[in-house]
């Protein structure tokens, strides 16, 4: 899409910039009449002298006698400015330059790959999906627009490729003929995008995870072939919080994927978490599992940051294996 956005415009200059040299040329050739210099008076010499004023070269061997075209040389001369450097430069050598210097983003996976999973989209929500799959050694390849986060990306090892989402051609890059599903972690709208994109070059299994749980249905009738609702899951925990403070057993999960499951933990009186932020409390490094979603302000919130404070209110969203969710589930409860 960017590419496409960077031909219009490089169309729509050089239509400008054809106008301008027209118009300039009818001019010149007017003038030259008026002084009557009708030997220049022609498209060929017009032309010469549109282009070499117009660049600022200037040779000399064409000129004007009379005030108004040697006014109308200087106007020429400075419109060249914006028209050479402005088109010229910042839109083509430039771009290209950069290109050239600029380390190029990856666009592809090895062709080689297959039985992979694909991801559309980073957030926390696929951290610990994606620590999963690298650590069970099972290929995948993550797909990013965002050309600043892929860069955060590469610095972490993630197979991160660059693509837009809406191009079928993204997907043939990532192989999507040998791959094993797709999972759709956009928002609603651009997930249902997504899926119609996927949907016309591959029958593969797709994933969604929807924000909202009335768009459910939308997704499935893209073509998705399932759709998760994370904020689904806070209902349960919401209507029996009251009541299992001292539950043991890790209840409520749902697998996200194999071996990894989605849980929802309120935060009793007397947590050792209360009044700690995200950071402060080091879930990750205390339990391995994930702070994927919160309540914030009676609302969840997939946009958690290390200093969203944990209350005796809150509700935490997590994702890992069923060990590393019982761990968590230690801290949410009262402390003995």
């Amino acid at each position: 899409m960017q590419r496409r956005l960077w031909y219009r415009t490089i169309m729509r200059s050089f239509l400008l910039t054809f106008f301008i040299v027209l118009v300039y040329l009818l001019v010149f050739i007017n003038i030259m009449e008026y002084e009557q210099q009708y030997d220049h008076a022609n498209f060929i010499d017009g032309t010469y002298w549109v282009m070499a004023t117009i660049t600022t070269v200037g040779y000399g061997d064409i000129v004007f006698t009379s005030a108004a075209g040697k006014f109308f040389s200087i106007l020429v001369q400075l419109s060249g400015i914006p028209v050479v450097f402005g088109l010229l430069f910042n839109l083509l050598l430039s771009p290209l330059l950069e290109k050239n210097i600029r380390p190029s983003m990856p666009i592809k996976s090895p062709k080689n790959f297959s039985e992979h999973i694909i991801i559309c989209g980073y957030n926390n929500l696929v951290e610990t999906l994606l620590e999963e799959l690298s650590e069970n050694k099972v290929p995948y390849v993550l797909i990013e627009e965002e050309e600043a986060r892929v860069k955060d990306l590469l610095k972490r090892n993630i197979n991160v490729v660059q693509g837009d989402l809406s191009d079928e051609t993204t997907f043939r890059n990532v192989q999507i003929g040998k791959a094993s599903f797709v999972v759709v972690n956009r928002s609603d709208d651009v997930n249902a995008n997504i899926i119609l994109t996927v949907r016309g070059i591959s029958d593969i299994k797709i994933v969604a995870i929807a924000e909202n749980k009335a768009n459910k249905k939308y997704m499935k009738y893209a073509g998705a072939t399932s759709v998760i609702s994370p904020k689904e899951l806070f209902g349960r925990f919401i209507a029996r919080k009251a009541a299992d403070p001292f539950l043991k057993r890790l209840t409520g999960t749902t697998e996200f994927f194999e071996g990894i499951h989605i849980a929802e933990f309120p935060v009793y009186p007397g947590s050792p978490l209360n009044g700690k932020t995200l950071k402060e409390a080091a879930i990750r490094e205390k339990t391995g599992s994930n702070v994927v979603g919160m309540w914030k302000s009676g609302a969840l919130s997939f946009d958690v940051e290390p200093g969203n404070v944990i209350k005796e209110s809150s509700v935490l969203l997590a994702a890992g294996t069923l060990n590393q969710l019982s761990e968590l589930r230690k801290l949410t409860q009262h402390t003995r």
